[in-house]
């Protein structure tokens, strides 16, 4: 069966109410919750760190996707993992040594990703492609909640999909930025395993409601 799991991205929560927010998500059908941190050096934007995250563990009853947009992400691999992080992705882009970062992610014993920026082509992942448990391929530019979607995404999930399977790979393929009720489903049938949803989820009226459409 195909997969279809939707991660609710914590970036988009409500910090003043953060625990009642994670609890929400917990009695939701979301599968996975995203957490994004970012250094405003890697990206313009700074977001949270290990006290956030420490709420998230005590909190969430869900598989915690972690997205590090950092500079130097090894020095901080270790931590994020004993805060309870089960999937850690770093960028292609910020890691000069990939196939290290990744091994030693695997080794801690979490599920390693690799992040690709909208402008880096799919093909840089050929040789790292049969050892990564997901790709994250960022459909806005990384740093801000709310972009908008931008659309060549669909050209770069399939030849991801292509990649996958020409290498006998098993990674997932995550999407983040832009998603919503209008282009979840298009996203699944381009091949998309897993959906970052932000904006869409929390600023929803009903965002239970919304998780279980995206789900569809």
């Amino acid at each position: 069966m195909k997969t279809k799991l939707i991660a609710p991205s914590l970036l988009a929560a409500d910090f003043g109410n953060l625990q009642r927010d994670i609890e929400m998500i917990n009695h939701s059908q979301a599968d996975w919750l995203h957490i994004d941190i970012m250094d405003g050096r890697f990206v313009p934007n700074i977001s949270y760190g290990f006290p956030v995250m420490k709420t998230v563990q005590q909190h969430s009853k869900k598989f915690i996707d972690v997205h590090l947009m950092i500079v130097e992400p090894d020095k901080y691999v270790e931590e994020f993992i004993e805060h309870g992080a089960d999937l850690i992705s770093v960028h292609y882009e910020a890691c000069i040594h990939l196939h290290r970062t990744i091994d030693f992610i695997q080794s801690k014993g979490a599920k390693a990703g690799v992040v690709l920026n909208p402008s880096t082509p799919v093909l840089m992942l050929e040789d790292i492609i049969a050892d990564v448990d997901l790709v994250l391929l960022m459909s806005v530019n990384p740093g801000f909640g709310g972009q908008k979607f931008i659309e060549n995404t669909y050209k770069k999930i399939a030849e991801t999909k292509d990649l996958i399977l020409n290498n006998n790979s098993t990674a997932l393929i995550e999407i983040d930025g832009g998603v919503n009720l209008d282009n979840a489903a298009k996203l699944f049938d381009a091949g998309a395993d897993v959906l970052v949803a932000g904006n869409a989820v929390f600023s929803a009226q009903d965002p239970q409601k919304t998780i279980e459409l995206m789900k569809i």
